[in-house]
């Protein structure tokens, strides 16, 4: 028998210039990606979950000639949704950056969205009050109030695509 010759490893990560250091895993890094990882799943379902009052909201909206009972049901959907909202962003928001990491693809599209419906269920509830407001007061809605609806259907819209920019692979 003859001795069968060495394999070969080929070069190691020190040999492709990487020091001892960086390739040892770090205790504190990896507790920041679970810390993270935890937050944005949390974030992910909070999100999915406020669809359901988000558009129970949107579908009780009174018309022109509604009662004050069916505006106290669609304002009180729509502040659980902008408390449902918030609750669900500030995951997102609170979770640990991790150096170095560029968003690509569809995270990218997913926070540019955010900057649509974010604002959106900022403003959307303040011109619902400003409606009610008119309404209580007897008066036809006008002004920056009238908007209410198509601010609301444009947060809705970018809240949607932003779920779907990153649920569906593309």
């Amino acid at each position: 028998d003859t001795p069968s010759p060495a394999v070969d490893a080929g070069p190691t990560l020190q040999d492709l210039g990487f020091s001892q250091q960086q390739t040892q895993g770090s205790a504190e890094e990896q507790a920041t990606l679970d810390r993270r990882s935890h937050m944005l799943k949390i974030h992910q379902r909070l999100g999915l979950i406020t669809t359901a009052p988000l558009i129970a909201t949107i579908l009780v909206a009174p018309g022109n000639h509604s009662s004050s009972s069916d505006r106290a049901l669609h304002g009180g959907l729509g502040l659980l949704t902008a408390g449902m909202y918030f609750t669900t962003a500030s995951y997102a928001i609170r979770a640990p950056k991790i150096p170095g990491t560029k968003d690509r693809g569809p995270t990218r599209l997913h926070k540019a969205l955010a900057w649509i419906h974010g604002p959106g269920m900022i403003l959307t509830p303040i011109l619902g009050a400003m409606a009610d407001e008119q309404r209580n007061a007897g008066e036809k809605v006008h002004g920056i109030a009238s908007a209410h609806g198509a601010v609301a259907g444009m947060t809705l819209g970018a809240y949607l695509a932003a779920i779907l920019a990153v649920s569906v692979k593309y």
